[in-house]
This record gives C-alpha cells, structure tokens and sequence, in this order.
C-alpha cells in the first residue's frame, strides 16, 4: 500500500524503497531543515515559505522522536510551581466538609484549605475533634469497656512488687472489682444518662416481675442493699433516719429486707434520685472493703441478715458483687453502652455461691408446693449421699457441681446422678438474676425431667429486686 499512512514495500537490501521526497520534506520524512537556515542533513530544499515547516495540510509521516526534558540544556521546571493553588473557601464552606475530612475523604487541596482553617477557628476545631472522635467509634472492632480482668492483672502486678501492709481478703476481691467497675462507668455520666429509665427484673412465686425506675434509682437500690452488710459491721446505716426511732421511723420498720429497704429509700428520698447519690455510694463501698480488710478477713464468717435468711460475711460480699454486676448491665444496657462479665476467677466464685444456695431453694420451693416432692430415703441425715443433679457450666468461670436433690443436709453423689444440665456461664447468672425464663435457659438436658425443671426454677427463684 501507498500513501501518507501506508506501508511501502521492502527492496532486496530489506531498506524500504527509495522515495521521491516531496517539496520541503526530506528523503526520509523528517522535517528539511534543523534550525532557522532550514539545512539539515537529509534535504537541501527549504519550504516555500522560507519558514522550514510543514506545509499546513501535510503534516509529516513520521514525527521526530521528542527529547526527555531531563536531556536538554534547560534547568528543570521548580516543583514549587507545580503544587495546587490554595483554595480560598468561606467559612460556611469550609465548615461543610469537616465530616468529608474526618472521614478523609477530602481533596490535597481542600485538607489544606481546612487544616489551615482550623488553626484559626475554634468552634470549627472543637467540632472537628469530635467528628475525628465519632470515626475512631465507628471503626472500633472490639467493646469500648476494658477488659474486665485488666483492673485485677494490674493491681496484681503491683503488689507482687510492694505487697500491701493491709490486703483486702480474697472473698471480698470480687465486690471490689465490680463496685469499681461500675463507678468507673458511671464517672463521665450526664444528667441524661443519670435519668435514663431502667427496668429491674427478677423472678417470683414462678412469674417474672420487673419495676421501673432511672439509673440514679438503681444506684439507690445497691447503697440501701449494701447498707445490710454495713449494719452487720456496725457501720452507719445509710437508711439510719428512716428507720430509726419516731412517727416516721415507725411507719418505715418493715424496710428490713433488700426490697423493703429500697421502697423505703425511694419513698423518703428526693425523687427521682439525681447523681448525688454516687457520693454516697462510693463512700460505702469503700467502708466496706476498707472494714473488710482491717478485721485480717476473720470476719469472713459474721452473719448478714436480709430479714428472711441470713449469710455469712464472705457469701453476703459474694452475692453483692453479683448483684452490683448484674445491675451494672442493666445501666449499661439503658445508656447503649458495652458491658463485659466480671473476670473468670471472680465469675467463679458467684456461679459457686449461686450453686451452693440450690438446695435451699430447692426445699423451700418444696414446702410451698412448687417443686415435685423428695424421693431420697435419708432425708435427715446430714452428709449422706442422695439423688443429684450434675449442674455443667460451661465458658469462662465454669465448671460442675452436683446439686442435691431431695435434701439441704444431703450429699451430692455422682453415683446417685439422676439428670444431667449444661449452661453457658452467662445465662446461668443471667438465670440467677431473674432475667431469662427457665423453661429458655438450658443448653443441654439429660435425664429425669422434673429434677431438672426443679433445679432451673429454684435457681431462678434466687433473684430478687
């Protein structure tokens, strides 16, 4: 083919064939001339015009290959005159694309234009700070709560290098860990979150019951409880005016049990209760641990009454530091806000107390006629073994425990193993506390069905408000 975009054909020497070069080309399609004068080496004629360029409608074949820039004698183009020109936006402008820059979405020059923004505008930094904020929440992966075990790693840290002159005993551990727990949630509450509505739950006479209140309120609830423990270590009472001696006093003489104190709190104090009651609070919280740990833990076995039972000092700490969980989760749960179970070891230790109250439960349940009735034939002797229920708890702080069935005094027997029941950990309590129906709360059932109706509902029937 021929032509100004064609292929010509080859010669014998494999060149292409000779050309007869048109007026102002040369020879080989290049431009004929390599300056002004128009004399290159190829081509001896100059264009018409005496410019030495291509005619206007011919343009050349070939084009000359371009040198790099870097290849001249010129000095390199500054850089500097190559950035973007800074953006001049107003304010409101600006102000618009703080969400695109925290999400740093935004263009090089409009960061610029906003980060030089905001050395100079102070409603705008502060906004952009939270923003920048919001994003971190946004791709957070994890539970913005500490690690539950993270306070007790490091306290344990500390006193194996300087041991403490005064230790707290090992069974009051746990109520420190989760009152801390708690008060460290509560530290940056507002107004709002302090009135924000809670709903107690717990489960009586085999129907679940719940009472509305705030979170100012359940931190009332668990000073007026907790004042049970400080009565018994002849500390003050925090119900002290209310049931005390008088007209008022005497109308209040009921408020001896956990709900009965805390009706009688809610009725007398400012209500709704407010923040103030944090103060109060803390202060009890840490009159108990500090009274616990001044008797050298000999105290662990001095009686907390709750009006209708009574525990001893190191089970009533145990079953409070349950509670101040449990309630913790409630509050948490009304605010939005992540809430993890108290450490393993500590979990342990509640799961252990809940179990040993089964059979208590189980009897009592039984003398009201809610439970089926004792089939064992040694019901009075204490440490005999009788029918058991193997009770699996599985997850962190798990383990197993065999429940008596037919008798308080008896002896869980893993030879007299008559049903087998596997929970997690965490529905366990949450059974405990009130929170689950017991039909719903077994993973796993094995054996004599009514053994194991009777062991959910008696453990369920340990929650209160």
């Amino acid at each position: 083919m021929s032509g100004a975009g064609g292929f010509e054909a080859p010669d014998e020497h494999g060149g292409q064939e000779e050309e007869k070069p048109r007026e102002g080309y040369d020879g080989a399609g290049g431009r004929g001339g390599d300056g002004p004068g128009g004399h290159g080496a190829g081509g001896s004629g100059q264009d018409p015009d005496g410019t030495g360029g291509p005619e206007p409608d011919r343009p050349a074949r070939i084009p000359t290959p371009r040198a790099s820039v870097e290849d001249g004698a010129l000095p390199l183009p500054d850089l500097t005159d190559l950035a973007p020109a800074p953006l001049d936006l107003s304010h409101d402008v600006l102000k618009s694309l703080l969400g695109a820059w925290a999400l740093a979405a935004c263009s090089t020059a409009e960061t610029a234009a906003v980060e030089d923004h905001l050395g100079s505008c102070g409603s705008c930094a502060d906004e952009a700070r939270r923003l920048r904020e919001a994003v971190g929440l946004l791709h957070q992966p994890e539970s913005l709560d500490l690690d539950p075990g993270l306070r007790t790693r490091v306290l344990e840290g500390c006193l194996e290098r300087r041991p403490p002159r005064i230790p707290v005993p090992e069974w009051a551990a746990p109520y420190d860990a989760e009152t801390a727990r708690l008060d460290a949630l509560l530290q940056d509450f507002g107004d709002a979150e302090w009135h924000a509505p809670v709903r107690l739950r717990w489960f009586a006479a085999d129907a679940a019951r719940n009472r509305r209140t705030t979170v100012a309120g359940v931190i009332a609830h668990l000073l007026s409880v907790d004042g049970l423990i400080a009565v018994a270590l002849g500390l003050e009472d925090p119900l002290a005016e209310i049931i005390g001696a008088g007209a008022a006093g005497a109308a209040e003489q009921h408020a001896r049990g956990p709900a009965g104190r805390t009706e009688a709190y809610w009725r007398t104090s400012r209500f709704p209760p407010t923040r103030s009651v944090q103060g109060p609070w803390r202060e009890q919280r840490h009159s108990l641990v500090r009274t616990v740990s001044f008797t050298g833990g000999h105290a662990g076995g001095l009686a907390v009454s709750y009006d209708d039972f009574e525990l001893p000092l190191h089970d009533a700490m145990l079953d409070r530091a349950f509670e101040c969980w449990i309630h913790a989760e409630d509050i948490a749960e009304a605010v939005d806000y992540p809430y993890e179970p108290p450490a393993p070891r500590h979990l342990n230790r509640m799961i252990d107390l809940a179990a040993r109250m089964l059979p208590v439960a189980l009897a009592e349940r039984r003398q009201r006629g809610l439970a089926s009735p004792a089939r064992g034939r040694h019901l009075g002797l204490a440490g005999e073994p009788g029918r058991s229920l193997r009770l699996e708890i599985e997850g962190s702080g798990g383990g197993e425990w065999l429940i008596p069935l037919d008798s308080p005094a008896a002896r869980g027997s893993a030879d007299l193993e008559v049903a087998h029941v596997a929970l997690d950990g965490a529905e366990f309590c949450q059974l405990a506390a009130g929170h689950i129906p017991p039909e719903e709360a077994a993973a796993g059932q094995v054996g004599d069905r009514d053994a194991i109706r009777d062991v959910l509902f008696a453990a369920a029937s340990l929650s209160r408000m």
